[in-house]
């Protein structure tokens, strides 16, 4: 099945911008692509939403969200708050199989981190992830304390079975400091997984037409890129002083 849940160690970090460098770089190469988010939350009805942002970026995707919640907190607390019914993981593979059906490659974008409360039985996105039998990408800041995150997240994925594709930085600084420099080498380690790819910070601000054109050189081939980790880590390094 040609789903992948995108993830994070936290909120903020750059999950929807990945997820549209992941869509760009598919569409360039003729993919249908569908970009789905279970639950938006801080936004009232009519906002644009992390789907549409994902759209904006990366072009001709097809977008669904499940619930929207206007508060900024985790869906669970939010759909309670907000008296509405929450969304459940069985909702969100129901809707992930659909758009399998209809497109070469579905994204599920989740809510802060992995472990995020989308309901009040505790049902997180890695319950999801386990009915779809889908494959899972952890987006990761680069700089300090981002080794512990990284490691739990991926301890987590592997004690319920689930499969880590890999680790992307999310937002990687124009001027490196030594610790995200060295977490170029460390981070594999901490997650058992390779590192994928690095988005430069601020690249959601680029126009669509230019985030477009170098959303490749971000991504590793794995996810069908060109980025190499080798060669980002020793410009880094040089770059960094």
């Amino acid at each position: 099945m040609p789903v992948v849940i995108v993830t994070g160690t936290g909120t903020e970090i750059g999950k929807t911008v990945v997820t549209a460098a992941m869509a760009a770089v598919a569409l360039a190469r003729g993919r249908t692509v569908a970009v789905l988010k279970p639950a938006q939350t801080g936004l009232g009805p009519g906002a644009p939403g992390d789907v549409a942002e994902v759209a904006r970026l990366a072009g001709p995707v097809t977008t669904v969200e499940l619930a929207r919640f206007p508060e900024p907190l985790a869906p669970a607390t939010a759909a309670r708050r907000a008296g509405a019914p929450p969304v459940g993981p069985d909702e969100i593979a129901v809707a992930a199989e659909k758009l399998a059906t209809e497109h070469d490659l579905v994204l599920v974008e989740g809510a802060g981190g992995l472990l995020v409360r989308f309901d009040e039985s505790g049902a997180t996105l890695a319950d999801a992830a386990r009915l779809l039998g889908a494959r899972v990408l952890v987006v990761a800041p680069a700089g300090l304390g981002t080794l512990n995150m990284t490691a739990l997240t991926a301890e987590a994925l592997r004690a319920r079975s689930l499969t880590l594709d890999g680790v992307v930085i999310g937002r990687w600084p124009a001027v490196p400091d030594l610790a995200a420099r060295c977490n170029l080498a460390d981070l594999p380690d901490s997650a058992g997984a390779p590192l994928l790819g690095a988005v430069p910070e601020g690249a959601g601000g680029l126009a669509p037409e230019e985030f477009r054109e170098r959303a490749v050189s971000w991504l590793a081939p794995r996810l069908d890129g060109r980025w190499d980790a080798e060669t980002f880590a020793r410009e880094a390094s040089v770059g960094g002083g």
